[in-house]
């Protein structure tokens, strides 16, 4: 049974990598996928009053990524029946599925079909493998249920392969039905004028705000330094009652000036001896 079931996926995978255009194949399982997901809503053959809308609008959403208003539909046209509101729904996703070919292109769309069925079945397929192992060790646990075991093994990895096919059908087409196509790589983001206008503003109050600070800190640096009258040659001698220039208000004589004078004052006859 297992060996069986290898043969089948070997095949299966190396009829992948020798093929290159498998567009037919992914449309054939496309309509498949769509009317086994539409059965398990709307039964074939069945009476309008016997079919579940909202829960077939929920998962067309869910899986094919398609937003449709059925029930809107219905209301509007009362000959729109199973038939042909099967095929509506088919076309709609074929529309839209050829103007992602468009958009990405005929030769990129068929690498990615062929990526997407490729990944899908290897990662399904050890999934399987692992599952069967499990059932191998357990399966002569249904003796005690006065089965035979080795029929229950085959009849159980049969369900089980048959279930694998099935979900790798499903998975190809659900991943492919919501492609994401992107036509140009997002823009940087890029300020408009006016935050331009206000960065500048707020850089130029920054620079301002610094050099008063430094301002301040130059003036209180000149207030707490002692000041003399000495002056160079070519620079005039501030006069006694002439305001201090350290800003104090005081004269000069009254401020920095009596400091200077009392560096200068020569020593007295007390003070020498």
């Amino acid at each position: 049974m297992a060996n069986d079931q290898r043969q089948v996926i070997y095949q299966t995978r190396d009829e992948l990598m020798e093929t290159g255009d498998i567009s037919a194949e992914i449309a054939a399982l496309r309509e498949d996928v769509l009317n086994n997901t539409i059965d398990t809503c709307i039964a074939p053959e069945s009476m309008p009053e016997q079919w579940d809308i909202p829960g077939l609008e929920h998962q067309l959403q869910r899986d094919f990524g398609l937003a449709l208003p059925l029930q809107r539909w219905l209301d509007e046209d009362d000959e729109l029946y199973e038939k042909p509101l099967r095929a509506k729904i088919l076309d709609i996703l074929v529309a839209r599925y050829a103007r992602h070919e468009q958009l990405l292109g005929p030769e990129r769309m068929r690498q990615v079909e062929k990526e997407v069925m490729l990944s899908t079945l290897d990662t399904h397929w050890k999934e399987h493998l692992a599952a069967m192992d499990y059932l191998r060790q357990g399966i002569h646990l249904r003796g005690y249920a006065q089965k035979n075991p080795k029929q229950e093994y085959k009849r159980e990895a049969f369900d089980m392969f048959a279930h694998l096919l099935l979900t790798i059908d499903r998975e190809v087409i659900f991943v492919l039905s919501n492609l994401q196509v992107l036509t140009e790589p997002p823009a940087r983001h890029i300020p408009d004028a006016t935050q331009l206008n206000y960065q500048g503003a707020t850089d130029a109050s920054v620079e301002s705000a610094g050099a008063a600070e430094r301002d301040r800190r130059q003036h209180q640096v000149s207030k707490q330094r002692p000041q003399t009258r000495s002056a160079g040659r070519g620079e005039r001698k501030i006069g006694r009652n002439e305001p201090c220039p350290c800003g104090s208000g005081k004269k000069y004589k009254q401020c920095h000036g009596r400091l200077s004078s009392a560096r200068v004052r020569p020593a007295s006859s007390s003070e020498v001896a």
